[in-house]
C-alpha cells in the first residue's frame, strides 16, 4: 500500500489533499459562519465540519489505496468449482450459450477471468466486477472498493454542499465592486471550486446509485453491446438484477465475494 503512495497517483492524491485544505483554510479565515462561531466561542460546527472533511479524505485514500479487487492465480481454483456447479446443474441449458459463457483467458495478464471482471490497462490487472478506472482516485473502482467510492461520493457531497453554504456566508457587502473584489478573491475562488465539484460530484453519484440499484457497472452500461455474457440480452433485461432492495443489501451490506455466474444463471445463493 505504501509504495502505491509513491507511485504516479502521488501528485494527483497531493492534488487532493492539497485542495480540500486550501478550500477549507479559505472558508475558515474569512468572515464566515465558521469564522464567527469561533469567535463566539462555539466550536461545535467548525469542529463537526472538520471531522467530516477528514472523513471524506479518509475515504478517498481508503478508495484510491486498496486493493479494487484484482484477480489472481489463486482466485482460479474457487472460480473453476464455482463454474463447473453451475454447468453440473444447467444440464438443459442450450450448449452454444454454454460455450459462450465459460471462462476466457486474459491474454495481458494470463489470468483466467471471472463473469463481469475485466483487464484494466491503466492498473495492468484484471478487476472482479470492473466498474471503470477513475483518475481522480488514480485506481479501479471494483468489487472490492466500489461500495467505499460511493460512500465517498456522498461523504464528499456532503461537505461540498455545506462548503457552499459556508462560502455564501462570507460574502461581504461593500458598495464598491473592486473593494468587494479585493476582499473577497480568495473567498470567490473557493467558491466557483466548491460549485465545480458540487455539480461532478452530484452527477457522478446520481448515476451510479442508478447503476447499483440495477446491478449494472458503468463498464457494463456503456459496452453492453460487445460483452459476451450481455449481448444477447434485449436492452430491458439484465441477468444480475435481483430487485432494488437486494441489489442495495448486497452491494452495501455483503462484503463476501460473489459467484457472479450463479447470480447469472438464477441459483438462490451467489455467494461464495
Amino acid at each position: 500500500m505504501f509504495r502505491k503512495v509513491l507511485s504516479t497517483g502521488f501528485a494527483v492524491r497531493a492534488g487532493h489533499v492539497a485542495l480540500t485544505w486550501a478550500v477549507t483554510l479559505v472558508l475558515f479565515l474569512h468572515r464566515t459562519d465558521l469564522k464567527q462561531s469561533e469567535e463566539r466561542g462555539e466550536f461545535l460546527k467548525p469542529v463537526t465540519f472538520l471531522l467530516l472533511v477528514l472523513c471524506s479524505m479518509l475515504l478517498y485514500f481508503i478508495t484510491s489505496l486498496m486493493d479494487p479487487g484484482y484477480v489472481t492465480f489463486d482466485d482460479e481454483l474457487k472460480v473453476s468449482r464455482s463454474i463447473h456447479c453451475v454447468w453440473d446443474d444447467e444440464e438443459q441449458m442450450a450448449p452454444a450459450l454454454q460455450k459462450a459463457q465459460r471462462l476466457r483467458r486474459c491474454g495481458y495478464c494470463m489470468v483466467q477471468q471471472p463473469m463481469r471482471s475485466k483487464h484494466c490497462h491503466s492498473c495492468q490487472h484484471c478487476v472482479r466486477r470492473y466498474d471503470h478506472h477513475c483518475p481522480w482516485i488514480e485506481n479501479c473502482v471494483g468489487e472490492r472498493n466500489h461500495r467505499f467510492f460511493m460512500l465517498y461520493l456522498i461523504s464528499q457531497l456532503a461537505v461540498l454542499l455545506w462548503a457552499f453554504h459556508i462560502a455564501w456566508s462570507g460574502f461581504g457587502t461593500e458598495t464598491e465592486w473592486k473593494e468587494w473584489l479585493r476582499i473577497n478573491t480568495f473567498l470567490l475562488l473557493a467558491f466557483i471550486i466548491i460549485i465545480i465539484f458540487t455539480v461532478v460530484i452530484m452527477l457522478l453519484l446520481v448515476s451510479h446509485l442508478y447503476l447499483v440499484s440495477s446491478n449494472t457497472t458503468t463498464w457494463e452500461f456503456m459496452s453492453r453491446h460487445r460483452i459476451s455474457y450481455l449481448k444477447h440480452c434485449s436492452s430491458e433485461e439484465n441477468p444480475f438484477d435481483q430487485g432494488i432492495l437486494r441489489n442495495l443489501w448486497v452491494f452495501f451490506c455483503v462484503c463476501k465475494t460473489v459467484a457472479w455466474e450463479r447470480i447469472y444463471f438464477r441459483e438462490e445463493d451467489g455467494l461464495v
